[in-house]
């Protein structure tokens, strides 16, 4: 009888181990010193990686910028002193950023976070190693893991944190589609530009808003690899949606070509940086036709391309530089 109990204690115990949940586990890479918690900043600034190549000059540039040292090494004027801690966030892969970007002038220490789920954006280490930073950098992925990830999290406030003290924050593919107020999630999967066209409420068109709402980048959505995948057609009908569906009067949409920044500086000037484009899309007034099924009909949005060094005001839209170009049942075309 006592070894009956015995077993059947034995394996209560198992199947209690067996029921467990397994706890979330944070991966983290660091290197060199540990974060300097009282440099005041220059901020806030951002960096929108259009994906592919990484833009390790827009990088250098954020830096820069919170230390305001745009012209300066880090000999020189003593702004050896003021380096920045910067924290990569992904939610797969390991430590690949790591050594490129500590080896940029500037920089005190460089700590990379797999994130991979919602218990990890609220871990109180986790917490306190963003608000820490003075630059947080997000890789490219999937933008749907970081908008079910971190809503509604105490990594989320950090995160808001680190740009409300002056510093920067980055991202390249997914992780600068992110950063409008404006997202394409991608959480049904992805979409080719003539699909959406031809049905602005095709499944596949999934949006978030809100995940952040940062100052220059409201009413604001980004898309990236955007000449190389032809997403001119999908932008446009993100666009359309945020001001079908929603109270905005005008939509901005940044599309940034692979290899190529857009880098916005506290002031809100906006600056391209790489190899290739980037194209401001400016929908003003609410589409003529944008029903679930039916191709999309939107006149007269406004086109401005740019290229490396060409700068754009986001808090004062240009009037003039601009090509016109307009959707009609699903077929877009330009004014000559």
């Amino acid at each position: 009888m006592k070894r009956l109990v015995i077993s059947a204690l034995v394996f209560v115990i198992m199947l209690g181990v067996v029921a467990l949940p397994a706890a979330a586990t944070v991966k983290r890479y660091q290197i060199s010193e540990s974060p300097n918690v009282d440099l005041s900043l220059d901020g806030p600034a951002f960096d929108l990686g259009g994906g592919g190549p990484d833009v390790d000059q827009a990088i250098q540039w954020m830096i820069n910028q919170v230390r305001d040292c745009s012209e300066c090494d880090r000999l020189w004027r003593g702004f050896a002193d003021r380096t920045v801690d910067v924290v990569v966030i992904r939610s797969f892969g390991d430590d690949g950023y790591n050594e490129a970007i500590y080896d940029m002038d500037g920089v005190n220490s460089v700590e990379t976070l797999v994130l991979d789920s919602h218990d990890d954006a609220n871990r109180p280490d986790v917490v306190a190693t963003v608000e820490n930073a003075e630059v947080l950098f997000f890789t490219g992925g999937d933008q749907c893991d970081y908008v079910e990830n971190f809503l509604d999290t105490d990594l989320h406030d950090a995160i808001a944190y680190v740009l409300d003290k002056g510093g920067a924050i980055g991202g390249t593919s997914a992780g600068a589609m992110i950063q409008g107020s404006f997202v394409y999630d991608a959480c049904q999967g992805s979409i080719r530009s003539d699909e959406a066209l031809n049905d602005p409420y095709d499944n596949y068109i999934s949006l978030t808003n809100y995940l952040f709402e940062w100052r220059d980048l409201k009413s604001v959505i980004v898309d990236t690899h955007f000449s190389e995948r032809e997403r001119m057609g999908r932008l446009m009908v993100f666009i359309a949606r945020q001001l079908q569906d929603t109270d905005a009067e005008e939509v901005l949409g940044i599309g940034v070509d692979e290899a190529t920044s857009v880098v916005v500086n506290y002031n809100g000037y906006a600056e391209v940086i790489g190899e290739g484009a980037a194209y401001f899309v400016l929908g003003d007034h609410r589409p003529e036709e944008c029903e679930p099924g039916i191709p999309l009909t939107f006149s007269n949005y406004k086109i401005w391309k740019l290229s490396g060094g060409d700068t754009f005001d986001l808090r004062y839209l240009p009037t003039s530089g601009y090509e016109i170009a307009s959707v009609e049942e699903g077929i877009i075309s330009f004014e000559e």
